[in-house]
């Protein structure tokens, strides 16, 4: 039986370490590509809440500005994913915090969404709710002190789909999306 030759050996050790390298490449890429999809996403529902209230003129209620800040910490962990995609179990932690953070919001417009098909009561300061036994003047003062946006009238519907409802949606379905990502590429990984 004759021996392979040192020459073919170091090269065939080349081709399988570039492969190797090839490989560990392109799962960075496609981490990269999830937290850029978690940035982008959230990114992109974000801005539609800020046209909706400074272009469409929809005044924002508390559940509202609720729902926004996970987005906030959802784009800023896609970020730091995205640039942390050298060391993978980092890009990874980052992007499973724009996951959770994602799921956060479409639990908030969830919640939001019960409010305004009344299925529950919303927080007291944006749903309208006057409490029982005050005298005139703290009537007064109460209504007063309100703020006109409520949580329970939904300003905005397309296809009978608040805005809290789309971003319940969009947000979860994006999380899910991610987070099955994430899977399989722990899995290839592996």
């Amino acid at each position: 039986m004759k021996s392979i030759p040192r020459s073919a050996r170091s090269a065939a050790g080349r081709a399988h370490r570039s492969q190797h390298e090839i490989d560990a490449i392109l799962r960075r890429h496609r981490l990269s590509g999830l937290s850029l999809l978690a940035f982008l996403g959230s990114g992109a529902l974000l801005g539609g809440a800020y046209y909706f209230q400074y272009v469409v003129g929809l005044a924002p209620c508390d559940l509202c500005f609720w729902q926004r800040y996970p987005h906030v910490a959802a784009i800023a962990a896609g970020f730091l994913a995205l640039a942390s995609f050298a060391w993978p179990r980092l890009a990874i932690v980052f992007a499973l915090t724009a996951i959770i953070a994602l799921f956060v919001t479409a639990s908030i417009g969830i919640y939001h969404v019960g409010v305004e098909q009344h299925w529950w009561l919303g927080p007291q300061a944006c749903s309208g709710r006057i409490p029982a036994g005050l005298s005139t003047a703290e009537l007064k003062k109460f209504l007063f002190s309100q703020k006109m946006v409520r949580c329970d009238e939904a300003a905005w519907k397309f296809m009978d789909i608040s805005m809290a409802g789309w971003n319940a949606i969009l947000s979860g379905g994006l999380a899910l999306l991610l987070g099955q990502r994430i899977m399989t590429h722990l899995r290839t990984k592996s």
